[in-house]
């Protein structure tokens, strides 16, 4: 018994001191931890200053039961319970009734009120016994921060979001995605809490022990008026065609800056909604909008011209058994290179390219590559594939016998809508790409953090003289009674571009569907802004062509931009010389420089310049008036000294 006890002694003394702060530390760690406090994310801007997304906190409040004294928490029962039934609308003897059994339960987190704003959470921990505060009140206040779209549903994919599910997975979509980590995150804070039985934690104090940092404000180059635009048209559009899923995007030609970007799919309801960036994030073949790429490549190769003349030999042409159809049977006849691309003719752009490359197909490519059209655009935001342009020298690199006549007319070929819009608007911009851009800046209040300025992808494309063939025939495209986007022409104001109409799942019959399109600019002489439009399964039965489909919202958002920022008219000034006119202007700038002081002789001169003149004299005299026209007659004499407040009366005629 002596050694056991000698033992137990020793156990005690072994955890008491040698072991005390190892169990010391393993107790408080199971009894008070660090709570992570999320950071206020930033602010998302739009180029004209409205908020797009921005967080708003959110506060539960809760009271510890037990903390206040018996004599506190009787004073108090009956004011608080007052105050919160016309917070709740819950009686107060309820309330009351809640609170004593939360006491008497000892609940030291027992919740009055969740989820509220901070007008809402200013006015209750100012009510009877939660304004003595955590230590003799019992307040607990709990702030959480939710992200908020102001502008609904309206871009919300692209301004976007980061979401953390229960098994940490992190998706960040969209501009609030790309840019949360490095600027609109902040520096999350700490705060301490104690475990009060039923796996409940509750703060330490009212305080953090570190305060949470906010983000920086990210101004984005949308313009909520272009946005608003794009959106309803394309909304309208796909209503009106029954199709699965559209995007349109609106951007600055010069600086690449995105003024609007809308992408909407249908849901099991038949309701459109910003369900998936597809403007970024979706690859596909692009039908006869690629056409134009073609043609650049060989126009700057120089292997064929606009004039040059093909046959589409009755609409209807094969290569290796494969046929290659025009929209119109019969086909258009002879035709030269420019009128086939105005009335979109697969088989007159096949023959002109298989004529020039088909023994030489890696020239082709190279001149695509060249162009840059093989590359992506490096996009901030997540999800952008590689284009896809089939190679014969590369293995598995899906070529075959008709790939390249195939690519001439946009098959076998794959973009995504911002990547081929990339490539017009650098038609439209004299050759020059330049990388589409969201961000204008990010600040801090009033202080620019980082300003993003354009990035050139490519000084020159192709030649100027290429550049000035391809801007005149996306411009004939859409002129009166010339190509298939005729029906878009307006006297008002002119736009450019190309329509295009592609089959989807051509290799299923059942499943065969289509891809409707259209790409430009506007205006066509000097192009401020382009646009793609991209609508994928229109129903077939209502109509799928890209001048029908795409068409029309290319021009409606062209149309509605025009008509809220117009083209201003200048008109140069008319110089008219007239002797007369001209020495009387002298003798009175002659007279002006001379008399400071002295009655100039203002008889014979206009009214109004004797006026004008006489006001501005070094003296401070009263000048009245009789009549209009020419003056006549003076008060006061030629040469006369004149004096302050001296009266000079005129008479004209």
């Amino acid at each position: 018994m002596f050694i056991f006890g000698i033992a137990v002694v020793f156990k005690l003394f072994s955890i008491q001191f040698l072991q005390g702060d190892k169990y010391r530390a393993l107790a408080t760690e199971r009894v008070v931890k660090d709570v992570i406090i999320p950071a206020n994310r930033g602010n998302v801007y739009s180029v004209n200053g409205n908020l797009l997304a921005t967080s708003i906190p959110k506060y539960d409040i809760r009271i510890d039961a037990i903390t206040p004294t018996s004599n506190t928490f009787e004073k108090y029962i009956k004011p608080l319970c007052d105050s919160l039934s016309k917070f709740s609308g819950k009686s107060s003897n309820q309330l009351e009734k809640e609170l004593r059994q939360a006491r008497a339960n000892k609940n030291r987190y027992y919740l009055l009120a969740r989820n509220i704003g901070y007008s809402d959470y200013i006015r209750i921990r100012n009510f009877p016994l939660l304004e003595l505060g955590a230590y003799k009140g019992g307040l607990i206040v709990e702030q959480t921060t939710k992200r908020e779209h102001p502008m609904g549903g309206i871009a919300e994919r692209t301004i976007g979001y980061e979401r953390i599910d229960d098994k940490g997975n992190i998706t960040r979509p969209g501009i609030d995605g790309a840019f949360g980590l490095k600027y609109l995150r902040g520096i999350d804070g700490k705060r301490k809490k104690q475990q009060i039985g039923k796996g409940q934690w509750k703060p330490l104090s009212d305080a953090n022990e570190v305060e949470p940092q906010d983000g920086y404000d990210v101004y984005t180059t949308i313009d909520v008026n272009i946005q608003d635009i794009a959106h309803h048209a394309l909304l309208e559009q796909l209503e009106k065609y029954k199709a699965d899923h559209g995007c349109v995007v609106v951007m600055e030609t010069k600086t690449g800056e995105i003024r609007a970007i809308s992408n909407l799919g249908r849901n099991q309801n038949g309701y459109y909604y910003e369900r998936l960036n597809y403007a970024v994030g979706e690859s596909h073949e692009s039908g006869s909008t690629f056409k134009l790429m073609a043609l650049a490549a060989a126009f700057e190769d120089k292997l064929v011209d606009s004039s040059d003349v093909v046959d589409t030999e009755r609409g209807i042409i094969s290569y290796y058994g494969k046929k290659v159809r025009d929209s119109k049977d019969g086909g258009y006849g002879k035709i030269t290179i420019s009128k086939a691309f105005e009335v979109s003719s697969n088989t007159g752009i096949v023959k002109a390219i298989d004529k020039a490359y088909r023994n030489q197909p890696e020239k082709f490519v190279d001149r695509l590559y060249q162009m840059n059209l093989n590359q992506d655009l490096n996009l901030p935001i997540i999800g952008e594939p590689k284009p896809i342009i089939p190679d014969p020298r590369i293995k598995n690199g899906r070529w075959s016998g008709i790939a390249l006549q195939w690519m001439a007319y946009g098959y076998g070929v794959s973009f995504t809508p911002l990547q081929t819009l990339a490539f017009y608007n650098a038609i439209a911009n004299d050759g020059v790409m330049v990388k589409p851009r969201f961000l204008k800046e990010v600040k801090e209040f009033d202080r620019v953090v980082e300003p993003f300025k354009e990035e050139i992808i490519n000084e020159q494309i192709c030649s100027k003289e290429t550049i000035l063939k391809l801007q005149q025939l996306l411009k004939n495209v859409v002129e009166k009674d010339h190509g298939t986007g005729h029906r878009l022409y307006s006297e008002n104001f002119s736009m450019a571009g190309k329509t295009g109409t592609c089959q989807k799942d051509y290799r299923d019959k059942e499943k065969l569907n289509y891809i409707s399109s259209f790409a430009g600019y506007f205006p066509a002489e000097n192009p401020k802004y382009s646009c793609i439009v991209v609508i994928h399964e229109p129903d077939k039965s209502v109509g799928y062509y890209g001048a029908d489909v795409s068409g029309p919202v290319f021009k409606k958002v062209a149309q509605k931009i025009f008509t809220d920022t117009p083209i201003v008219d200048e008109i140069e000034t008319l110089h008219i010389t007239e002797a007369s006119v001209e020495s009387e202007f002298e003798a009175f700038y002659k007279t002006a420089q001379t008399y400071k002081t002295i009655m100039p002789d203002v008889v014979g001169i206009p009214a109004m310049d004797a006026i004008t003149l006489l006001e501005n004299m070094h003296v401070d005299i009263k000048v009245k008036l009789n009549g209009n026209g020419i003056v006549k007659s003076q008060s006061i004499f030629k040469n006369t000294k004149l004096k302050d407040k001296q009266i000079v009366v005129l008479t004209a005629s």
